[in-house]
């Protein structure tokens, strides 16, 4: 009888420790929205870059600010990418979505990535 409690508490004890894990490493990290203003932040690129265009008198300065915008285009999507691991969670863009109680704004984020203040 008492091998059928000790069993019984050990099954019980395993059950337990395997729901709190799914729970923990499964659905809960599936429940977090990060959201990401990608519009916001090419606005702010663009900005960035008609002001140098328009304020470079030589080739050389356009020819710098073409660099920036090409290396911005480079980073952009490899940022994007990287964003997903760094939260551990689904990454969409914060137009795609109407209302979420755990989103995380990823847009600060996406900034540092690609060199924006």
């Amino acid at each position: 009888m008492k091998t059928f409690f000790l069993h019984l508490f050990v099954t019980a004890a395993v059950a337990v420790v395997a729901l709190v894990l799914y729970d923990r490493l499964v659905v809960r990290p599936a429940l977090v929205v990060g959201v990401v203003d990608i519009a916001a932040v090419y606005r702010e690129k663009e900005a960035e870059f008609t002001r140098l265009v328009t304020g470079a008198t030589t080739d050389d300065g356009r020819r710098i600010a073409l660099e920036m915008a090409q290396e911005f285009s480079r980073r952009l999507p490899a940022a994007l990418a990287e964003l997903p691991d760094e939260c551990n969670c689904l990454v969409v863009l914060k137009t795609a979505i109407a209302g979420a109680p755990a989103s995380v704004d990823l847009t600060p984020a996406l900034r540092r990535k690609v060199g924006m203040p």
